[in-house]
C-alpha cells in the first residue's frame, strides 16, 4: 500500500494537532507533534532560569542542546504519544500558558530548530507519517506529498484555546489567551529562521466555521485523492 508523509502547518490553535491525531488513527500512521517538542526545550529553559519575562540567556541554552533528550511514548489510555524530557514526562507541564508564552521565542533560535528539524526528518525517513508544526511543509519535508495549512481569526482560536485552559482548572483570561495568539502570530510569521508561511503547494483550510468532524472528513477526501 502506498505510503506518503503528511505535513500539517499553520497558526497556533487551529487544531492541527487534533487533525493530525485524527489522520494518523484513521490510517495506522505515525504522529509527531513537533510543538510539543518545542514546547518542551521551552520547559527546560524555565527550569533552569534561562528565561524569563526579563530576559533570554540564548547562548546558555545553545551550549545546553546536548543535554536536551527528547522522546515520544504512546499511552494507550490517551491513543496518543506523551512527550518525554530526558525520560520525564512532561506533557502536562508543556501545556500551560507560561510554556506558550515563550515558546516562539525559543523556536526563533537557528541552533534549536536545527536539532529539532533533524530529528524529525530521521522520525519521517520511511514516510507513514502525520507530522504538525510551523515550517513541515517548507523545511522538514518540503517533498510531502501532502501539506495542509490550517489557519482561523485571531479571536476564534483564542476563544478556543481559552476554553481548553479553563478545562484544565488554569486561572487565565480570554485576553491574555488572545495576546498570547497574536505574539506568537507575529514571532513565527516574522522570525529569521524558519518563519511560518504558506508552502507554494498547500492547500489551506480557513476552519473559523468549521465542527472537528467536518474538517477531519474535508481533508480525509484530500489524503484519498492522493493515496489514489
Amino acid at each position: 500500500m502506498k505510503k506518503i508523509t503528511i505535513a500539517i502547518d499553520g497558526f497556533s490553535s487551529t487544531g492541527k494537532s487534533t487533525l493530525a491525531k485524527q489522520l494518523a488513527k484513521h490510517l495506522g500512521y505515525i504522529y509527531v507533534d513537533t510543538g510539543a517538542m518545542y514546547r518542551a526545550v521551552t520547559f527546560f529553559a524555565m527550569q533552569n532560569g534561562y528565561i524569563s519575562n526579563e530576559f533570554f540567556d540564548k547562548d546558555t541554552l545553545k551550549n545546553s542542546l546536548p543535554f536536551i533528550k527528547l522522546h515520544f511514548q504512546f499511552n494507550a489510555d490517551l491513543g496518543f504519544a506523551e512527550m518525554y524530557l530526558n525520560d520525564v514526562n512532561v506533557e502536562k507541564e508543556i501545556r500551560t500558558i507560561e510554556v506558550s508564552n515563550f515558546v516562539s521565542k525559543v523556536a526563533e533560535v537557528s541552533e534549536v530548530r536545527s536539532k529539532l528539524v533533524e530529528q524529525q526528518q530521521e522520525m519521517g525517513k520511511d514516510k507513514a507519517i502525520v507530522m504538525d508544526g510551523r515550517d513541515i511543509g517548507t523545511v522538514v519535508f518540503p517533498d510531502a506529498e501532502l501539506k495542509i495549512f490550517m489557519t482561523a481569526s485571531a479571536e476564534t482560536r483564542a476563544q478556543r484555546r481559552f476554553d481548553e485552559l479553563q478545562a484544565k482548572g488554569d486561572s487565565v483570561t480570554y485576553e491574555e489567551v488572545l495576546k498570547n495568539v497574536q505574539d506568537r502570530d507575529y514571532i513565527d510569521t516574522h522570525r529569521d529562521d524558519s518563519p511560518l508561511v504558506i508552502a507554494e503547494d498547500a492547500i489551506e483550510i480557513d476552519n473559523s466555521y468549521l465542527s472537528r468532524e467536518e474538517q477531519f472528513q474535508a481533508v480525509l477526501e484530500l489524503v484519498e485523492e492522493v493515496l489514489n
